[in-house]
């Protein structure tokens, strides 16, 4: 029998675990099957234009530590990458670039951006193995994605510290976390650092409610307050804007109302950004207090994984070459319970894992006395 061909890429923002997930494909894949592995550089682009490096033992070792990417990265679209300054449907060519390169499988390791191109090049008949990857934790059907629990970490520490400045200036602190979509790292490092507010994008928030609570709080002795912000958190007015774009775009009946409808929501979203400096202004004028804004941004993404993202991931990546040995494809491999499990990515592909309104975080955010600005 011929010696398996494997290739392997990551896609996406850069996030904590990524080089522990090639590390633990990688040695399943050489050491317990004996396959060749091929890296593809920068992500989908440099499988469009088939950079790759033939990855072994040597090549591995000392990665399961360092943050990043070893392959480096891109956020390209397969059918819309950008190529001679016009967008091109590459997946014609991605696939002669699989054939060329006599591979077996191709491993995809990302986010839901990643998801769908892996979903799009499945489609064409690739065999394809997606790993969940995600600072947000927000792919559908996985307890956790990699990345997730070092920016928990370095978000959490971020409060902390800002606790002790707004203490001291007796100021209200906006930190604006990750969660264009989602908010789990702001509820989780809101909760975990003590945050008086959290405000999150599932939540929609009234800033009178906000400065209610800020108010109450120095009614109490209180002389400070920390917001923790997911940077797609939105106030009520554009949430429902936003709400009813998108209701247009799902219910547009042609391919020219539909356009016309997502660039309303984009115009919509382009248009919240920076609100934090927004809401700063608004909270300073109705308490008194002044406000600051912290946007921690990449800072989140950098550095050392914890030794929780570093299990996960060499867990993860394992079960994908376990999982290409058994022959399964098309398949998300999930993080469920103390165990994996293969998920069809038409099942994770475009969905996101949001926050529930009900969900144990939020409830146990609420009992602590954290308002959530509703």
């Amino acid at each position: 029998m011929a010696k398996k061909r494997i290739g392997i890429l990551t896609a996406g923002g850069d996030a904590p675990g990524l080089n522990a997930a090639i590390r633990g494909f990688g040695k399943a894949a050489i050491g317990k099957y004996g396959w060749t592995l091929l890296g593809f550089r920068d992500g989908m682009r440099g499988l469009a234009e088939n950079r790759y490096v033939e990855l072994d033992r040597s090549i591995l070792s000392g990665i399961l530590t360092t943050g990043g990417t070893m392959l480096g990265t891109s956020r390209d679209k397969v059918h819309r990458m950008m190529v001679d300054g016009e967008r091109r449907d590459m997946i014609p060519t991605i696939v002669e670039n699989y054939e060329e390169a006599k591979l077996d499988a191709l491993v995809c390791l990302g986010g839901g951006g990643t998801a769908k191109n892996a979903h799009r090049l499945a489609e064409a008949g690739l065999n394809v193995v997606h790993l969940p990857k995600t600072i947000d934790n927000d792919i559908l059907h996985t307890d956790s994605s990699f990345g997730f629990s070092t920016a928990l970490e370095i978000a959490t520490e971020a409060v902390d510290r800002l606790h002790s400045t707004a203490h001291s200036h007796h100021r209200i602190i906006i930190v604006e976390l990750m969660g264009h979509r989602a908010g789990w790292l702001a509820l989780g490092a809101g909760i975990a650092g003590g945050a008086d507010v959290i405000l999150i994008p599932e939540i929609p928030y009234h800033v009178e409610s906000v400065i209610d609570m800020i108010k109450r709080r120095q009614a109490r002795g209180s002389t400070f307050s920390v917001v923790a912000v997911a940077e797609g958190a939105m106030p009520i007015e554009e949430a429902q804007q936003l709400e009813y774009a998108r209701s247009l775009v799902k219910d547009a009946s042609s391919p020219e109302a539909k356009a016309i409808a997502k660039k309303s929501v984009k115009e919509i979203e382009n248009a919240h950004r920076g609100t934090s400096l927004a809401l700063a202004e608004k909270l300073e004028a109705g308490t008194g207090l002044e406000a600051r804004v912290t946007i921690l941004g990449h800072v989140q993404r950098g550095g050392t994984p914890n030794g929780a993202d570093r299990l996960l991931a060499t867990r993860l990546g394992v079960a994908g070459a376990d999982a290409i040995h058994d022959g399964h494809f098309h398949v998300t491999v999930a993080d469920r319970g103390e165990g994996t499990e293969l998920v069809d990515l038409d099942e994770t592909a475009g969905k996101v894992k949001y926050v529930p309104t009900d969900h144990e975080w939020i409830r146990a955010a609420r009992d602590v006395g954290t308002a959530m600005g509703d």
